[in-house]
């Protein structure tokens, strides 16, 4: 005779999923906007798409993305209230270079032993961040993985989808030779390079030197600097562009840094130009937990700039003669603009001035 074993008795807990849907509806419910026409529980999700009709011609924008290992610090610290920011920057930020708004989030999070307490925290961060980047938490998927994934393990990913009408689009077709590129500021790593800072710093260090204020971070342990959410531009981006700054392209810095990303903002005949000295210096501010972690791992420069945001978390390439407008239309926004560098004749790539 086979002996009786039920779902829970192979280490899902059907029950404790049930509280943590509960927990996390309000969340959900928070960050409602117009078009959402069914909030959680139904087998598929709902977004009215009625009001593209009064575009000209609507395109949809797509963008899926995770935390990356920056989930293993917060998992080691128990710190999961901030994770969900950084998954909802992570693709709704992508998405916006486009011009596009974000209209909807949906989330996946996989656990080796789900707590609903727990998934009601990291669900909270990605509420917080949905109203932050504007777009509804209007689906999502939570899934328990025992014996493939450890009790305390649990990773993230999301999905964004957004809207921009076609002749608002922006893009590397619309840059210009002499344009110029403004920055606005991250703050901190963001969500890249996570295995470099845990290879050079964290898994070198205990609990408690990770919490130790730290006076070359300005008073800040090394903690809060390097669970610091990643900064959501988008919803300063869609009211900035509503409210007409003339943007040609936007880069989002992710992984692979500066080189690796303002490139993509570039057309195959012109090249970024960054303002850098030979020592690496720069004249915006960068946040110091990359300069400690850039010297822990004894980067060089360029390797820094390939590696790491370096205090620009959003390119904004623009005419020069529109540079004032467009800085005026971010700062009433929350985030002052920067001097990066401009654009000039080249082969679609980023080049330093030293």
């Amino acid at each position: 005779m086979s002996e009786h074993m039920s779902y829970a008795d192979a280490g899902v807990d059907v029950d404790e999923g049930a509280r943590a849907v509960d927990a996390i509806k309000g969340a959900a419910a928070s960050t409602d906007r117009p078009g959402v026409m069914e909030g959680l529980g139904g087998f598929g999700c709902l977004f009215d798409a009625a009001p593209f009709k009064a575009m000209e011609h609507p395109v949809l924008v797509s963008g899926t993305d995770g935390v990356g290992t920056k989930l293993a610090l917060a998992q080691r610290l128990g710190r999961n209230d901030t994770v969900g920011e950084d998954l909802v920057a992570m693709c709704a930020d992508d998405v916006v270079v486009t011009g596009a708004e974000p209209l909807f989030f949906l989330d996946y999070v996989a656990v080796g032993k789900l707590r609903a307490d727990e998934m009601a925290q990291v669900v909270g961060g990605i509420a917080a961040g949905c109203r932050k980047a504007g777009c509804a938490l209007i689906g999502g998927e939570m899934a328990e993985h025992p014996g493939v994934m450890a009790a305390d393990d649990y990773d993230l990913a999301g999905f964004c989808v957004g809207v921009v009408d076609k002749p608002a689009m922006l893009g590397k077709d619309n840059v210009r030779e002499g344009d110029v590129i403004l920055g606005l500021a991250s703050s901190g790593i963001h969500s890249n390079g996570y295995s470099l800072v845990r290879a050079a710093v964290t898994d070198r260090m205990d609990d408690a030197g990770l919490l130790e204020p730290r006076a070359e971070l300005g008073g800040e342990s090394l903690a809060d600097a390097l669970l610091a959410p990643t900064a959501i531009y988008s919803g300063a981006v869609v009211r900035a562009l509503a409210a007409g700054a003339p943007v040609h392209a936007l880069a989002h810095i992710t992984g692979g840094g500066i080189t690796e990303n303002l490139d993509r903002a570039m057309p195959a005949h012109l090249d970024a130009l960054v303002e850098r000295g030979a020592d690496g210096s720069v004249a915006w501010d960068v946040p110091p937990v990359i300069g400690y972690v850039s010297r822990a791992a004894g980067l060089t420069a360029d390797e820094a700039f390939k590696t790491f945001n370096m205090g620009v978390g959003m390119a904004v390439v623009c005419a020069p003669g529109d540079a004032e407008r467009v800085s005026a239309a971010f700062a009433e926004q929350g985030f002052p603009t920067f001097a990066v560098g401009r654009v000039v004749p080249g082969e679609g790539k980023v080049r330093y001035t030293a």
